[in-house]
C-alpha cells in the first residue's frame, strides 16, 4: 500500500489511536519492502536469463570448440615419372627335356619347317602318333608299334603303343611322351621321354644323366619268366651302338641290372631301351630314357 492509499484509509476508518497509527505505518513500509524485494528478483531473474541466451548462443554463431583441434591431413601424391618405352625381342619358347628323337635338336626342327613348307616334306612330323611308331620302329620294336590310344595334356601328347593279343584285345607296351618343339601351327613333335608304369621301369642311369662306356643300367618289373634286353641308340646310327642280352627275371616289382658297354656313339644324346617278352611274341613291353654322352 502506496501513502494516498494509506490516507485514503485512515478517511474511512474516522479518529485511530496513536498506536493504531503506528501499526498501520510499520504494515505499509513492510508491504513497500516486500514489493521492492520482489522487483528485484525479477529483474535479477531477467539478467540471468540473458546471461544464460548468450552464454547458449555464442557457441551456436562461432561454432564448438575443443581443447585438441583434430586435423585432417591429406596424404602428398607421389609424381611418378612416365616409363620409358622398351623394345621386345622374340624369344623362342625354352626346351626343358632332351631331344630324343626325331629330331637332334631345335634347328633340325626348324629346318623340316622350311623344308615342309616348301614342299610338304615328311608330314608324318605333325602327327604324334605317327612319331611315336617311328620311334618304336628306330628301336627295332616294330612288332609293338600299334598305336593303343593317345592322350593330350598340358605338358604334350602321350601315346600308348602295343599290338593286339590273339583274341583281339589291345596289349600297351609303352607310353611315349611328345612335345612340339619350334613355334607356329607346323612345330613337328618330338620325343622326349618315357612314360613308365609301376611294372617295368628303367630307373638308372636317370634322364638326364651324363654317362661314358660301360654303363649300369638297372630297374624293376613284375611279371613271370620276364627275359630283358637292353640296347644303346643314336640317331645317327640304324643300329644299336652297344647291347646286351639276355637277364631273367620276375616277380613283383623285382629288381633287374645288366651293364652295357658301346662304342662308336658320336651324337650328344642317347637313348638307352630295355625290353621283355617271350609269352605271346618276342617284344611285348618296353621302357627308355634319354641320357648325355660323357668322355
Amino acid at each position: 500500500m502506496d501513502l494516498d492509499e494509506f490516507r485514503h484509509a485512515l478517511g474511512e476508518a474516522g479518529s485511530l489511536s496513536e498506536i493504531d497509527v503506528v501499526n498501520a505505518r510499520e504494515d505499509v513500509g513492510a508491504r513497500a519492502r516486500r514489493h521492492r524485494r520482489r522487483q528485484r528478483s525479477v529483474a535479477s531473474l531477467l539478467v540471468l536469463s540473458c546471461t544464460v541466451a548468450v552464454i547458449v548462443a555464442v557457441p551456436a554463431m562461432f561454432g564448438s570448440r575443443n581443447t585438441h583441434d583434430s586435423v585432417t591431413v591429406t596424404p602428398a601424391t607421389q609424381a611418378t615419372s612416365p616409363t620409358s618405352a622398351t623394345t621386345t625381342t622374340p624369344v623362342t619358347p625354352t626346351f626343358s627335356y632332351l631331344y630324343l628323337y626325331p629330331f637332334a635338336s631345335l634347328a633340325d626342327a626348324q629346318a623340316w619347317q622350311r623344308a615342309y613348307g616348301s614342299g610338304g616334306h615328311q608330314p608324318w612330323h605333325l602327327d604324334a602318333g605317327m612319331t611315336a611308331t617311328s620311334l618304336a620302329d628306330f628301336l627295332g620294336y616294330a612288332m609293338v608299334d600299334q598305336v593303343i590310344s593317345i592322350h593330350t595334356d598340358a605338358s604334350g601328347a602321350h601315346v600308348a603303343l602295343g599290338y593286339h593279343n590273339p583274341n583281339g584285345v589291345p596289349m600297351a607296351a609303352a607310353t611315349v611322351h611328345l612335345v612340339r618343339v619350334g613355334t607356329g601351327s607346323d612345330a613337328p613333335w618330338e620325343v622326349v621321354g618315357n612314360d613308365q608304369s609301376s611294372t617295368f621301369t628303367l630307373a638308372t642311369p636317370g634322364y638326364g644323366a651324363t654317362v661314358s662306356s660301360p654303363v649300369h643300367v638297372a630297374g624293376t618289373i613284375t611279371g613271370v619268366d620276364e627275359n630283358i634286353r637292353v640296347g644303346v641308340y643314336q640317331q645317327s646310327s640304324n643300329a644299336p651302338v652297344g647291347a646286351a642280352c639276355c637277364r631273367a627275371a620276375g616277380g613283383v616289382t623285382s629288381p633287374w641290372s645288366i651293364t652295357v658297354r658301346f662304342a662308336d656313339a658320336t651324337g650328344p644324346v642317347l637313348v638307352i631301351s630295355a625290353s621283355t617278352g617271350g609269352h605271346l611274341q618276342k617284344i611285348e613291353r618296353f621302357v627308355f630314357t634319354a641320357i648325355r654322352r660323357g668322355g
